[in-house]
């Protein structure tokens, strides 16, 4: 029986075809970890508890720890939809809820240049904000906060262009509304950064077990499938902490630090196909002292599984090792000189420039007998 089966939430629901599109299905390179199973028998022993149910989840640690990865492996366990939304700092409560938009007559449609055409009929064929949210970003190249912005300077000029008429309006739900209306598994990403209280509380809201949402259409509850996963990075200081009344409601944290070199290693393999066993275990032992230094001395960047894979893929593709360092890992967590030198440091002080030294010649060497 593979882990998805055994994990599966609700066996007898029946998914839609884009519902099972949205399940994530697991590739080759992904590799169970222990935060994974522990979350899984964790919700599936607690499903049909009522209050003890777990169904808010939260993940916190450093960038590329491997966060979204967990999220969308819990929806490929549960069998359940996967969806996120990104918070942002000016985030409005529309992005939590859902935006009214007036429908401009024909007429007026027709005065308007042709690229904002395009862009309003899209927009009336979608069915959701998060739809409209990526016509926009694709049409205009643009970010998802741009995206939002955009939207609502649009809302203005259509009010100007539907002025003094009898206007139809329609409601566009939100991605968190459509996850929480039809029982999806949502990861929201980063609500530490959202500045409005009103969206914090109204997000806190949404998140009670017993919970519902106040739409001007209708009162929706939530489905009893519904699991949101927030993910954060880990705050460092001057840092706005994750809101206590949103990690209150969470029934499950977990600390996601980078894994152990024996994992680091197995995941760099199965994603970049090198399997040099003995210089892999010097870039892990290079990242992990770079992300203990890092945190030690306050320098804000991190030396990531993400660093780790890109590193390594340099390498296998023929980089120097030590120039490809600086490159794919330390000018990531900083170009601050003084804290390069800090790092370097400690690099120097664990014997592990001069390991990346061996290592660079082991590469070189490999590569003329291989050419020869």
């Amino acid at each position: 029986m593979n882990v998805h089966e055994t994990y599966v939430l609700s066996p007898a629901r029946q998914l839609t075809d884009e519902e099972n599109r949205l399940v994530w299905k697991k590739p080759s390179s992904h590799q169970i970890s222990e935060e994974e199973q522990r979350i899984c028998k964790e919700v599936k022993r607690n499903w049909d508890r009522g209050e003890m149910k777990i169904a808010n989840i939260l993940l916190e640690g450093d960038a590329g720890s491997g966060k979204t990865q967990l999220a969308k492996a819990l929806s490929a366990n549960f069998g359940l939809p996967y969806t996120k939304v990104t918070c942002f700092a000016d985030m409005d409560k529309s992005d939590i809820i859902g935006a009214i938009l007036p429908v401009i007559p024909s007429e007026q449609l027709e005065k308007l240049e042709p690229a904002e055409q395009r862009i309003w009929q899209a927009i009336y064929d979608s069915d959701s904000l998060h739809h409209i949210t990526e016509v926009l970003m694709d049409a205009l190249q643009i970010t998802q906060e741009q995206a939002a912005l955009q939207m609502k300077q649009m809302l203005k000029r259509a009010a100007e262009y539907t002025d003094g008429e009898a206007v139809e309006y329609r409601f566009y739900p939100s991605e968190i509304v459509r996850a929480y209306q039809k029982g999806y598994l949502l990861e929201v990403q980063e609500p530490n950064v959202i500045r409005d209280a009103a969206v914090l509380m109204a997000l806190n809201s949404a998140l009670e077990l017993d919970g519902s949402i106040n739409l001007p259409t209708e009162i929706i509850h939530r489905h009893p499938d519904f699991i949101a996963v927030i993910t954060t990075n880990r705050s460092y200081a001057g840092a706005r902490p994750l809101n206590e009344a949103l990690r209150d409601r969470v029934q499950h944290s977990e600390k996601m630090d980078l894994p152990g070199k024996e994992v680091m290693m197995e995941r760099a393999i199965s994603k970049t196909g090198y399997q040099d066993e003995k210089v892999l275990s010097v870039l892990a032992d290079v990242i992990i002292i770079l992300d203990r230094t890092a945190r030690a001395n306050a320098i804000k960047g991190v030396a990531g599984m993400r660093s780790f894979f890109y590193w390594t893929d340099a390498v296998a593709g023929g980089a120097s090792v030590k120039e490809s360092l600086y490159h794919k890992v330390i000018y990531k967590i900083t170009t601050d000189d003084e804290e390069i030198k800090i790092l370097e440091e400690a690099l120097e002080k664990n014997g592990l420039l001069a390991s990346l030294e061996d290592v660079a010649n082991q590469v070189k060497k490999n590569r003329k007998s291989v050419i020869q």
